[in-house]
């Protein structure tokens, strides 16, 4: 009964963070990221431990009121990117359908020229920008167009787009300032996170996977292209997800 309670207090808490969150979206006309498909799960993170930890006095009520019911069926959550505070960006497409259909033959032209199956390459570009609907703007109000959350090192020269990330250290969820590389095109996007892949000796092991989206999906998990540990996790849940397979499936029927 009290794992009950918790899970119900929990998804409560979750809903008002939510709802912060969007009363700030609504009048904040800051720049904002979501690079990583991390807000909602850092907002659930943060709703369970409090749920977990301190007394807010709604379990001890939930309690007494569930006495003889099964517990709640929570619906599953499917994960946006980011970990902005401040008002969402301009999107790129507007649902999951649109954003495939734009980027898949970039992606594939890509994944040609590396000798990968597309597939992987396609839940990342979507897993980093929530299906396109939210990537950083540059000092200008501009977007980013970076499809693949590439930070901007002091190797790169061009346009950055700075915003608020969620990184893991140890297992630790932490919010930090982070710049990204800012692109003209989506393109030029696709292109860099290519030559990135093809230069980089820490890729070649995903490279080396060749057709195989498991293994390339499993060795970019590795890798340490993300900082979060369930990076190649989430790749694989939104590489099965129905957006994305049935998209898939759509096209390959109408050729």
């Amino acid at each position: 009964m009290s794992a009950v309670a918790q899970q119900v207090e929990a998804l409560f808490l979750q809903m008002v963070l939510k709802s912060m969150r969007d009363a700030s979206a609504a009048t904040s006309e800051s720049a904002s990221n979501e690079m990583g498909m991390y807000q909602d799960m850092f907002d659930k993170q943060v709703a369970l431990t409090l749920s977990q930890h301190q007394d807010l006095g709604f379990g001890a009520l939930l309690k007494r009121q569930l006495s003889g019911k099964s517990a709640p069926t929570l619906a599953p959550v499917t994960p946006k990117t980011g970990a902005a505070t401040t008002a969402p960006t301009a999107a790129l497409a507007h649902s999951p359908k649109q954003f495939v259909n734009q980027v898949l033959p970039l992606i594939r032209r890509a994944a040609a020229t590396l000798g990968v199956n597309p597939d992987g390459l396609l839940a990342q570009a979507a897993l980093e920008t929530g299906w396109g609907q939210r990537m950083p703007r540059t000092a200008d109000g501009a977007p980013s167009l970076n499809l693949f959350g590439i930070k901007a090192g002091a190797e790169w020269s061009g346009t950055r787009a700075v915003a608020d990330t969620v990184e893991f250290r140890g297992g630790v969820a932490t919010q930090r300032r982070t710049a990204f590389r800012a692109y003209a095109s989506i393109e030029e996007s696709v292109s860099d996170f290519a030559n990135l892949l093809k230069n980089s000796p820490r890729y070649h092991e995903a490279l080396a996977a060749g057709s195989d989206t498991q293994a390339y999906i499993k060795s970019m998990g590795k890798s340490g292209y993300a900082t979060d540990p369930e990076y190649a996790n989430k790749l694989n849940e939104i590489l099965n997800s129905d957006a994305i397979q049935s998209t898939l499936s759509a096209r390959t029927a109408a050729l």
